[in-house]
C-alpha cells in the first residue's frame, strides 16, 4: 500500500496550491479519502474528507470556502484545492485513507497514510 502527497511548496498568503496524493495497492474506490496537517508544534487535525463516491465531503471549519477536496476514482488520486490560504495554514498535510464508504473526522480511524508534504504559507 502506497499514498503519495505531491504539490507542497512555498506560496504566498491569497495564492492557490493544489496538493494531489496518488493511491495504490488497496481498492480505492472502496476507501473514503482525507487530508490532514500537522502544523509546527500542534497536533494532527483533520482538515477535509471525501467519501468513495464523492458525494460526501466535510472540511475543518477554518478552511470551509477556501479548500476543496476532490477524488478521481479512475486514476486512484485524491487532490486538495487550497485557495486564499493563510499563514495558519503552513503545516505538513497528510493524505490518509479510511476503510469505508463513511467520512471521518477522526485521524485514529485511517488505515493508511503518506509521508507528507510540506505547505509553506508566507504573509
Amino acid at each position: 500500500v502506497q499514498l503519495v502527497e505531491s504539490g507542497g511548496g512555498l506560496v504566498q498568503a491569497g495564492g492557490s496550491l493544489r496538493l494531489s496524493c496518488a493511491a495504490s495497492g488497496f481498492t480505492f474506490g472502496s476507501y473514503a479519502m482525507a487530508w490532514f496537517r500537522q502544523g509546527p508544534g500542534k497536533e494532527r487535525e483533520f482538515v477535509a474528507v471525501i467519501t468513495w463516491s464523492s458525494g460526501n465531503t466535510a472540511y475543518l471549519d477554518s478552511v470551509k470556502g477556501r479548500f476543496t477536496i476532490s477524488r478521481d476514482n479512475a486514476k486512484n488520486t485524491v487532490s486538495l484545492q487550497m485557495n486564499s490560504p493563510k499563514h495558519e495554514d503552513t503545516a505538513v498535510y497528510y493524505c490518509a485513507a479510511r476503510s469505508s464508504t463513511y467520512r471521518s473526522m477522526r485521524s485514529s480511524e485511517y488505515t493508511y497514510w503518506g509521508q507528507g508534504t510540506q505547505v509553506t504559507v508566507s504573509e
